[in-house]
């Protein structure tokens, strides 16, 4: 089969890609690269041109302002139109998002209808922020999710305008147009899947692939030191909760000073993000999650202890009895008694540590996962 992804956020659609061809088809992924953190792609739609210079992009920024016109997101546009005539016989196409094009809604609505004509079918893959995922955490009837920090303080509003532009007005129609051509919705973890739900849509859920043969399991060695890695990302900094992380290490550097090594990071490409952490014993992903998002799934994948979503619905619907992550809840306390309590028993380190890889291979093997897709779309 001739599949082709578009958009990449997470590396998601690479190891999906990559369990695809391992199963025979022929996969192409379509999109910008995600800014800084450059993902592969095949075909880069990427804006050029007004990005070309720091002189046009001070202009450009001005003439936004000026017009509310971003001619970043008209290039992208520009950029996908002209691919299109290359883009045909594909069995099957999958957007990573209603905005997997980055650019304006009633362009991408045009777009989507065009690459159609001669394309088989499509689906949509909700692993992000979609219109009925940020309608449904707007109701704050979750315990916690990633607007939470809005929900308190409304202040923060600058702060969440990628998530709320999907109560927009174009954002709604361009999910609505795009719900209409899918032939099926795909969640990716229980942070979509349960709001889906809640919101009346039927989806396949399908747990994030992940390359075990590409990431290899790192057996914990603890010496003198346990290190722990903190990945900030500016974009994502509130909706993470990555403030009571910064908090917990700060009581834990002087706690256990001669007993911890901290790592920070921010705002790094990918490939240099995961060589950095490969010497962690301990990963700090997230606070406002059910489930792991795809950073925490690939330190898990090689051996980490990731402090991330993996709150009871997690654990019943897998059926775990063991420690595969450390729940990680907005509470600095909570977090420092965790982290104490895994540096006085280091032991436990290397027991969650097997967990994690064997939770990886038996719930996420990029194979397994990619048969599911196949047979989701309707094509095995």
């Amino acid at each position: 089969m001739k599949i082709l992804l578009i958009g990449e956020y997470s590396r998601l659609h690479n190891s999906l890609k990559e369990g695809l061809t391992n199963l025979g088809h022929e996969v192409y992924i379509l999109g910008t690269g995600d800014g800084f953190k450059n993902y592969g792609i095949d075909y880069d739609i990427s804006p050029k041109f007004t990005t070309k210079n720091r002189f046009i992009t001070k202009s450009l920024n001005a003439f936004r302002k000026l017009t509310s016109i971003d001619l970043h997101k008209v290039e992208i546009a520009i950029n996908f139109k002209r691919l299109i005539p290359e883009l045909r016989g594909f069995d099957h196409i999958q957007l990573i998002n209603s905005d997997a094009l980055e650019t304006y809604p009633h362009y991408q609505i045009k777009l989507y209808n065009k690459l159609l004509q001669n394309n088989k079918q499509i689906s949509l893959l909700i692993c992000g922020d979609e219109t009925p995922i940020v309608d449904y955490n707007l109701t704050g009837k979750l315990k916690y999710s990633v607007l939470s920090p809005y929900l308190y303080d409304r202040s923060l509003e600058k702060y969440f305008q990628y998530s709320l532009k999907y109560t927009n007005e174009s954002y709604r129609r361009l999910f609505e147009h795009v719900l209409q051509l899918s032939n099926v919705l795909i969640t990716s973890d229980l942070d979509y899947e349960l709001p889906m739900r809640k919101m009346g849509f039927t989806t396949k859920f399908i747990p994030n692939p992940i390359n075990t043969d590409k990431l290899k399991y790192i057996e914990p060695v603890i010496n003198e030191k346990i290190i722990i890695f903190l990945g900030i990302n500016r974009l994502s900094y509130l909706k993470k909760g990555i403030a009571y992380f910064e908090e917990a290490l700060k009581i834990i550097s002087v706690k256990y000073a001669d007993k911890v090594e901290i790592i920070v990071t921010e705002n790094i490409p990918y490939a240099e993000y995961i060589k950095l952490y490969d010497s962690a014993h301990i990963l700090l992903d997230q606070v406002y999650g059910y489930d792991q998002g795809y950073n925490a799934l690939e330190a898990m994948a090689k051996g980490k202890v990731v402090f991330t979503g993996a709150e009871t619905e997690f654990t019943e619907h897998y059926n775990l009895k063991e420690t595969v992550a450390i729940n990680a809840v907005p509470d600095a306390k909570q977090i420092v008694d965790q982290l104490s309590y895994l540096i006085e028993n280091p032991e436990k380190i290397i027991e969650i540590s097997k967990n994690a890889r064997s939770f990886i291979e038996r719930e996420h093997s990029y194979i397994k996962i990619a048969e599911q897709y196949l047979k989701a779309w309707g094509l095995k």
